[in-house]
């Protein structure tokens, strides 16, 4: 195959992912228009993320029957992409509702898709988008982590708790990476954590309070380092 054929393949590759972005985000975006019944489920959904309430959520889950797994599934995606809320929430009631080894194994494969749909849309839509959805910063403090760790950067990210994993997924979609070492790397990073979570959520769902205030330390910190590096790289000579 000619280098001209394979740029055309690769340029239609592109296209069609794009279009199927595209096409899912606004299928979403016209359900929750014209659905109030959907509108409403994601208002609630979102509330109870917001509000921290493991129990909550344990029962919003449950309530669904059958469809208990595919909506914390599409909870854990909703989180990745829309809502900037802790993942461990989920993974707290999965472990919950469903014990700690199935709530383990539903949180690891629900992470794993939200990590999956991210890396793909910012692969679809570029690095403009991508820095909108996320912010500048979180996008270039996520650049310096792929400058420091290369091909290790999402399996240390998911090893390290105070590192932002949805930032990572976005910003893992901009590089070359294969998607084949993105998955491994994603599922052998997040196992652990996952697993503790979901232990705890079936057996102290107490510790969420301490977890979501660390959480809300993290984030504050991070953001202080955030603004404090952009400020000194203003301040020097070019």
């Amino acid at each position: 195959m000619s280098r001209r054929a394979a740029g055309l393949d690769a340029a239609t590759v592109r296209k069609l992912r794009l279009a199927v972005a595209l096409t899912t985000l606004a299928a979403f975006g016209l359900l929750y228009l014209v659905s109030p019944a959907f509108r409403s489920e994601v208002g609630q959904a979102v509330g109870i993320l917001a509000r921290g309430d493991v129990a909550g959520l344990r029962d919003y889950i449950l309530s669904f029957g059958a469809w208990a797994p595919v909506v914390s599934v599409s909870l854990m995606v909703l989180q990745a992409v829309v809502a900037p809320l802790p993942a461990f929430l989920i993974t707290f009631a999965n472990g919950l509702a469903f014990g700690a080894v199935r709530g383990g194994l539903l949180s690891l494969f629900g992470a794993t898709l939200a990590a999956v749909v991210s890396f793909y849309l910012a692969r679809a839509f570029g690095r403009g988008p991508v820095e909108a959805l996320v912010g500048r910063a979180g996008l270039e403090s996520a650049d310096g982590w792929f400058e420091r760790w290369g091909t290790y950067a999402v399996l240390v990210a998911r090893l390290v708790p105070i590192v932002s994993f949805d930032v990572i997924s976005f910003a893992a979609g901009l590089t070359r990476m294969r998607l084949s070492g993105f998955v491994a790397a994603t599922v052998v990073g997040a196992a652990p954590a996952t697993f503790v979570y979901s232990f705890l959520g079936e057996q102290a769902p107490q510790y969420i309070n301490v977890l979501l205030i660390a959480f809300g330390v993290v984030v504050a910190v991070g953001i202080v380092v955030a603004l404090v590096q952009r400020r000194r790289a203003k301040r020097e000579p070019r």
